[in-house]
């Protein structure tokens, strides 16, 4: 890469996406769109002959996707830029295309801007990566079956570990007896129980004061 001019390859298989993209990034100072891709394959010969600074890397193509792509063009020139845009935040996706050696990842409905300032990022070996995207890439956090409950079902949930029948939960919370059933119902299956005894125990020793 030179000091005057970024060059970037884009690789996508609609051609009014590479457009646009070509249109933004040719009238942004200092970057210049080399040469477009209609496929996975086109992209791998394409960055083997121009060799460009950055390559703009949609995931979902025919012949050969984006990640196998990236894979490819990594393979043959690591230190090759590949910055993933496409319409995917999913954590597989994400973090396939980041194993394949892309150093950045941005969503086609991203702000131009920030488009643009994140090619001109990778150019410089910085890994552009869409908040949503980081947020894809957190670990997950297991919900607890509580946490799934409504504030109403662990009140019944609560009495009903405490030993009481159906109609005295509804006469302690002033709802209907059908109602509480219906709780009740939900519990068990939220729970993975199939009894009034076995939630009992699950309320004592997880809702603590049961």
């Amino acid at each position: 890469m030179t000091d005057a001019e970024v060059t970037v390859l884009l690789a996508d298989d609609h051609h009014l996406v590479r457009s646009g993209l070509a249109t933004l990034l040719d009238g942004a100072p200092g970057l210049r769109v080399v040469a477009e891709a209609a496929d996975g394959e086109q992209a791998v010969a394409l960055d083997t002959e121009l060799r460009p600074d950055v390559v703009l890397m949609d995931l979902s193509m025919p012949v050969l996707d984006g990640v196998e792509a990236t894979r490819r063009i990594v393979a043959q020139r690591p230190d090759a830029q590949v910055v993933v845009l496409t319409s995917f935040s999913d954590h597989a996706r994400v973090a396939d295309a980041l194993a394949a050696g892309a150093i950045g990842y941005l969503l086609k409905d991203c702000d131009p801007r920030d488009l643009v300032a994140a090619v001109r990022s990778a150019a410089l070996g910085h890994a552009p990566l869409d908040p949503r995207v980081a947020r894809a890439l957190l670990p997950s956090r297991t919900v607890s079956p509580a946490e799934r409950l409504s504030a109403r079902e662990r009140e019944v949930l609560r009495l009903l570990g405490q030993g009481m029948a159906n109609k005295q939960i509804a006469r302690a919370l002033g709802i209907a007896e059908r109602t509480v059933k219906v709780h009740v119902g939900h519990v068990f299956r939220q729970l993975g129980v199939t009894d009034r005894t076995s939630a009992a125990l699950w309320a004592k020793e997880h809702l603590g004061d049961a």
